[in-house]
């Protein structure tokens, strides 16, 4: 009986697998059934896939992964919203953002300036990049900006930019993060206030990470590349951790002159779209991601547009992190979410109106 009933099985896997086989040849085009299509087609798709003006990717993917996939078992959520609402920003503002530096007054300055040069390095030679010497001015903007190397192979595409833009954002997220952790930690040890320094550092990661998951989708970052990634988090989330318990002040410094080298980073992107050097991007819609988070307005939703919102960003993360850096690091209260006693008078605020590129000296809030 096993026997008998175990031929009856295979004899009707056998008849329908030939009715499956006979109405996939019946298709006008068989190369387009993904399961059954061979090697050949299969590296034609994912070229023809990856030839779309949105897929720029350092692997050979077939799609770029869902990022903020449905959840599966919550049929009664709708949404869930962002815990930090992004702040307004003008087109006038935006343009307004130059290139700054603030000059080293200590030795603890030079000290956060040289890792800052040291890391820089180090993110250049793994990202291939490279720059020429001469400078523009991207359209609007009053700071002139180096272009980009377009010779021999550091030419700086698309594709690199985006690499570029992926390990920069995977690294600046870190810092926030671990700054918030150690103070709400020394917050409790102690049993005292931390006068608002927590909310700001945090909301710093959230939107780093928000830079992150929005290149994300425009480019999925292959195993060497996460690999690379994993590595840096690594040393940097426990060196930036340790030294944190030793100098919160340089710790922040270090993070203003990281975020000096972010804002010359996206103001050459900006320059090299302008200079006609990236026509992959020149039409380029902004992911519905981006769209969402900045409440990009109609007609601005280009790929310039979203590095505009992007630099306006690291801009504002620089001028936090060089004022935290000149206050007392545990007494004084943070002036960026602090109320004045003039409101008038200028003074720091969670956007960017008020923006001062090498941050505000403590005189002038405290």
């Amino acid at each position: 009986m096993y026997s008998t009933r175990t031929v009856a099985t295979s004899l009707t896997n056998l008849r329908t697998a030939a009715k499956l086989l006979q109405s996939v040849s019946a298709l006008p085009d068989v190369s387009k059934t993904a399961c059954l299509r061979p090697c050949s087609a299969t590296i034609l798709a994912r070229h023809n896939e990856c030839s779309q003006p949105r897929c720029f990717t350092s692997t050979a993917q077939l799609k770029i992964k869902e990022i903020f996939p449905p959840p599966p078992d919550s049929p009664s959520i709708k949404v869930t919203p962002p815990a930090w609402h992004h702040p307004v920003y003008t087109e006038e503002q935006m343009n307004a953002i130059h290139v700054a530096h603030r000059e080293t007054q200590n030795w603890a300055d030079r000290v956060a300036l040289a890792a800052v040069t040291v890391l820089r390095w180090g993110m250049d030679t793994a990202t291939g990049y490279t720059h020429d010497k001469g400078s523009i001015k991207p359209k609007g903007d009053s700071n002139p900006a180096a272009l980009s190397q377009n010779k021999g192979w550091f030419a700086m595409s698309e594709r690199k930019w985006l690499v570029r833009a992926l390990f920069l954002e995977s690294v600046a997220g870190v810092p926030g993060m671990v700054a918030a952790s150690v103070r709400h930690l020394h917050s409790l040890r102690r049993l005292k206030r931390d006068h608002g320094w927590i909310e700001t550092l945090l909301e710093e990661a959230y939107n780093e990470r928000m830079h992150l998951l929005t290149f994300m989708k425009m480019a999925e970052p292959g195993r060497f590349m996460k690999l690379m990634i994993l590595g840096a988090q690594g040393v940097f989330y426990n060196g930036f951790f340790l030294s944190y318990l030793i100098s919160p002040r340089i710790c922040h410094r270090f993070v203003g002159f990281l975020e000096e080298e972010a804002v010359l980073t996206y103001t050459r992107m900006i320059a090299d779209i302008d200079a006609g050097k990236l026509p992959k991007w020149e039409k380029l819609e902004a992911p519905e991601i981006a769209i969402r988070y900045w409440n990009m307005p109609e007609g601005h939703r280009s790929m310039r547009d979203l590095l505009l919102y992007i630099r306006a960003d690291e801009a504002k993360h620089r001028e936090v992190n060089h004022t935290l850096g000149n206050l007392e690091q545990n007494t004084d209260p943070n002036p960026f979410v602090s109320e004045y006693e003039d409101p008038s008078k200028p003074h720091p605020t969670k956007s960017i109106e008020n923006i001062k590129p090498v941050g505000w000296e403590r005189k002038e809030v405290m």
